[in-house]
Formats: structure tokens, C-alpha cells, sequence
């Protein structure tokens, strides 16, 4: 899903009409200053792209971005036609892209949207995942500013499932859209996981970006950096999590991973900075037990060397241990970024919601429903950890699909 490249969107920008190539932009996505800055554009945007037939593609990642700091920084704001209030009320759990995307989109229509949040910030793994470095907080609170001054309603410290269940809130509104994302940490489950130092990149990153360690004690929550730092796994999470260990003070970051470098699923340029900032790259390199001292703090990380053979089902080729090769490298902190899971909380307060083996939500694939009238879901509650943009399609879809349901008569508080 990548509407940006509209031909519309460029040509304003050839132009100099940079105010209409914003409306333009905004047509189809209300955060482009985010995905201008994190999206995976060189697989979404470029491979598709005409001009890759005759050099290089249009950067329309750097356009989009351009853009929307233009108009952020010219004070340029969304021109809305005045709506008909519909006197429909909607609740979206989670303010992440899918949950913002899809409470602006029925904004617009005349619905009255309120977004629980159970952070103390919205934007989700906006605000808490990505580092300050790669996207701005201020630019994430810029653009969910600017969806709520549509009237949609943010309500913050509100976990759905404990402050209230997903069916209390069925019985207040007349839709519901979730978007609570995928944010369990998956471990190694190898010995040692429960040793002192051993973070999970969501918690190590949440520490730093969202409650302000890094400028301990002036902020109350500390986040231990060792001298040496081991971070497993390589993607886009893992090279965050490396380049902010580093920033925070680490001597050393080794990024330790079981395949080689041409099957590491970061963004080739998020490699090419970690390297340029000093991180080590251990390849074709498996953990299998976390080395500590008498008084439970890491000392290092037992690896065996890998090697690859056949494609497995998902097209990768397959590591396998090679006998006898195990080494250690002493580290004093580990952070493990091998991805999340579905985090039930939700889910097991939604009655009659039904999810696969995995706890994600089971929804159509075009309109989003769940398996309960008048419940939607999407993000990666329902696609697993994916892009920003996925998400974002998610949301559209869902606000289509509510508006469709409520406008036929549908509505919660009936059922």
C-alpha cells in the first residue's frame, strides 16, 4: 500500500506547490513525516517502481518526508470540509499507526473516536520503540496532534483488559477498532535468559525512548549499560536497540546473528549505520548459553558457529550448528531482539473475538471485521510485527469497513 507515489503528489512538488502536495500526501496517509523517516521504502516503493527500468527509482520516501516538514515547519494544517456529525461513537485501543490512522479517518467522516492508550504517550512503537535518533518524539507528537485536533479523543493510561474489558467498552460504544500491536517479547529460551543484564529490546528500548533513562537521575528510571554489549538478532529492532546501547555509553556492541548478512531482515541502511558507528557484526553465529558470576550478572554469551543450507519454508536458507566450533565473547549485557508476540491482555477480555494459535485476531482481509459484529482489528494484532504502512492500510480498511457497519444500522450497544 503506497498511494504516495501519485503522480499528483510529485508534480505539485515539481512545482514548488508544496501546501498542495501536503493535501495531497494526506489523502491516503496522516503520517508522513513518520514514514517518510522509518518506512522500508527500497522494498514498498522502489522495486515497483517505473524509473527502475531506466537507473534509479524515485525517492519518494525523501519526497514524502520533504514534504511534511515543509508544511510542519510553514505551520501548514489539514484544510477539512465541515461534516455532519453522525452521533456514533468509536473506540480505538492502541494509538499506534493502525489505531491513529484509522480514528482520523472516521474523524473525518463525523464520528465522535476516542483512542485508549495504556502507555502514558500515544504513537505506540512510534514513541516507544523507534530512538530519537531515527524518528524524532517531536515529530510523532506533531502529527498525533494533528489528528487530534480533528476531535478525535485520546485518553492515555488506560489498559484495555484491566481498567476496563473490551466488552464494557462494548456496551459504551457503538464500534470498536483494535490496534493494541504485538508487543511481547520473544527470548533465546536458552540457560542463563534469567540472569541480571539480560533485557528485552522492547523494555531496553521503552526504558530509553519513553521514560527518559537516558537522562537518569534527572528521570527515575535507570537503564543499565555494560562496557560490553551483546544484541541478538538483526533486524531494524536489533540495529535500534545496538546504536542507542551505544549512544548511552557501551565500549563495545557486537550484533550476534545465526545467518549471514545478505539474509539479515534490517533495512540495508540501518546495516550500513551500525557499521559506520563501530557496531560488530558476529554472522552466522548462534547463542546457546548466557555465562554469569556467583552474584547473577552476565559475563559473557556462548555462541556456536552456524552455516546455511537448503531454503526452509519461508524461502530463507536454513542454519545448522557446526560440531565443535562453540566459543565465548564476554559481555556484560545482553539485549535480546528476536521479535514479539500478541500480548493476550486484550484478547482475553473480548468475548466472542476469536484469534489463531498464535493470539493474533482472525479478521477478514479486506474490511478487517473480527469474528464479533461491530469489532474490527488490524496492526500487528493481526499481521504480526510488520511495517508501519501495513498498518496504516489497516487502519483506512477498518474505517471503511465501521463506517459501512454503523451507516447499515450496526451498532454494539444493540447487540
Amino acid at each position: 500500500m503506497r498511494a504516495l507515489a501519485h503522480p499528483q503528489f510529485i508534480k505539485k512538488i515539481v512545482e514548488e506547490e508544496f501546501a498542495d502536495a501536503h493535501s495531497e500526501i494526506l489523502k491516503t496517509n496522516n503520517l508522513p513525516a513518520v514514514c517518510g523517516r522509518v518506512c522500508t521504502q527500497e522494498e514498498q516503493c522502489y522495486k515497483t517502481c517505473v524509473y527502475c527500468k531506466k537507473g534509479k527509482p524515485i525517492a519518494i520516501g525523501r519526497l514524502e518526508r520533504f514534504v511534511a516538514d515543509w508544511a510542519r515547519e510553514h505551520d501548514v494544517h489539514e484544510k477539512l470540509p465541515k461534516v455532519e456529525r453522525k452521533g456514533k461513537l468509536v473506540a480505538v485501543v492502541g494509538s499506534g499507526p493502525a489505531g491513529l490512522t484509522c480514528a482520523a479517518d472516521l474523524a473525518k467522516m463525523g464520528y465522535d473516536v476516542t483512542i485508549f492508550e495504556a502507555l502514558q504517550k500515544p504513537g505506540g512503537v512510534l514513541t516507544y520503540g523507534i530512538p530519537e535518533f531515527r524518528l524524532p518524539k517531536a515529530i510523532v507528537g506533531y502529527e498525533t496532534s494533528e489528528i487530534l485536533k480533528l476531535g478525535v479523543k485520546m485518553v492515555t493510561d488506560f489498559v484495555v483488559g484491566l481498567t476496563k474489558n473490551v466488552d464494557e467498552l462494548a456496551r459504551e460504544f457503538d464500534a470498536i477498532f483494535l490496534a493494541n500491536g504485538a508487543g511481547a517479547p520473544h527470548f533465546m529460551r536458552i540457560p542463563g535468559e534469567n540472569l541480571n543484564d539480560v533485557y528485552s529490546a522492547n523494555e531496553f528500548l521503552t526504558r530509553s525512548n519513553l521514560m527518559k533513562a537516558y537522562r537518569f537521575p534527572e528521570f527515575d528510571t535507570p537503564i543499565k549499560v555494560g562496557g560490553k554489549v551483546a544484541v541478538i538478532g538483526a533486524g531494524n529492532v536489533a540495529m535500534d536497540a545496538a546504536r542507542t546501547a551505544l549512544r548511552l555509553g557501551a565500549k563495545e556492541v557486537h550484533i550476534v546473528y545465526r545467518r549471514s548478512r545478505k539474509e539479515a531482515p534490517a533495512r540495508v541502511e540501518e546495516l550500513v549505520h551500525a557499521e559506520e558507528e563501530g557496531i560488530r557484526f558476529n554472522f552466522l553465529t548462534l547463542p546457546v548459553r548466557i555465562l554469569g558470576d556467583e552474584k547473577g550478572n552476565v559475563t559473557g554469551m556462548e555462541c556456536v558457529k552456524m552455516r546455511l543450507g537448503e531454503p526452509d519454508e519461508s524461502g530463507r536458507r536454513k542454519p545448522s550448528p557446526i560440531e565443535g566450533t562453540n566459543f565465548v565473547i564476554p559481555v556484560d549485557l545482553i539485549i535480546d531482539a528476536i521479535g514479539t508476540g500478541a500480548n493476550p491482555i486484550v484478547a482475553r477480555s473480548a468475548s466472542g473475538v476469536r484469534t489463531n494459535k498464535w493470539g493474533y485476531f482472525i479478521v477478514d482481509e479486506k474490511t478487517c471485521a473480527t469474528s464479533r459484529d461491530g469489532i474490527f482489528a488490524g496492526g500487528d494484532i493481526v499481521r504480526g510485527t510488520a511495517t508501519v504502512i501495513s498498518a496504516i492500510g489497516d487502519g483506512k480498511a477498518a474505517a471503511k469497513s465501521i463506517d459501512g457497519y454503523l451507516s447499515s444500522g450496526g451498532s454494539l450497544k444493540k447487540a
